[in-house]
Order: structure tokens, then sequence, then C-alpha cells
């Protein structure tokens, strides 16, 4: 998920499936106030929820072809997402900007436990 400044619902903004899936809206506090980000990750969906506001969804078996998203559109990325792994690791990421992150928790779902669609 893009975690970064801005006021828009673009492919880049915060809650973004970083240049695949833009957030549905801005649910940020104002500049200077910590935001909360909850991203789940449940077998083929992914999820990505803002102070308590879900902005994202997505559901990798929708994403069946390379460089496409699902509505037809193109992506930089030559991946097909309906593919990728469902467990591995994970990694904080920066495009050469400072990036303050505090509080990060990591936890498996409970077994047999499903999360909402969007």
């Amino acid at each position: 998920s893009a975690v970064q400044e801005g006021t828009g619902t673009g492919y880049h903004d915060m809650g973004a499936i970083y240049d695949l899936v833009r957030p549905a809206k801005n649910a940020l506090k104002p500049v200077g106030q910590w935001n909360h980000l909850e991203l789940t990750c449940d077998k083929n969906l992914v999820m990505v929820v803002i102070n308590g506001s879900l902005v994202t969804w997505m559901d990798l078996n929708q994403w069946t072809q390379s460089n496409k998203r699902p509505n037809g559109t193109d992506t930089k990325f030559d991946w097909v997402f309906k593919d990728f792994p469902r467990r591995g690791h994970i990694g904080l990421q920066d495009h050469g900007h400072d990036a303050w992150y505090k509080n990060i928790k990591i936890r498996e779902l409970p077994a047999g436990v499903r999360r909402g669609q969007g």
C-alpha cells in the first residue's frame, strides 16, 4: 500500500495499492498528525483501512494478465498478480524521501476467519 502524503485518490496516494488500485476515498488526517493504516492480506484479498475507513480492496484472483488491470487498463508491471505467493516477506520502501513509521505490528489472521469484501 502507498504510504505518503496526498489528498487525492490516485494510484500513488496513501492507501493505494501502489500503481494498481486507487483508494476509493481520502481518509487521511491533516498533515502533521499520525495516520493509522491497517493492511490485511487474506489469501487472495488485499484490503487497506486508513483511520478506520476501508479505502482500498483488491482481489488478486481477478488479476489474470501481466501489464493489465482487471478493467483492461494498462499497468507497468510484467507480473500476473493472481500467481503471486500468498505468504512471504514484508518490506517497507521509500522513494528517496523521508518516511516515519511507528508501532508496526504483524500478525497472522486466526484460522477460519475471512475478512469482509469491499
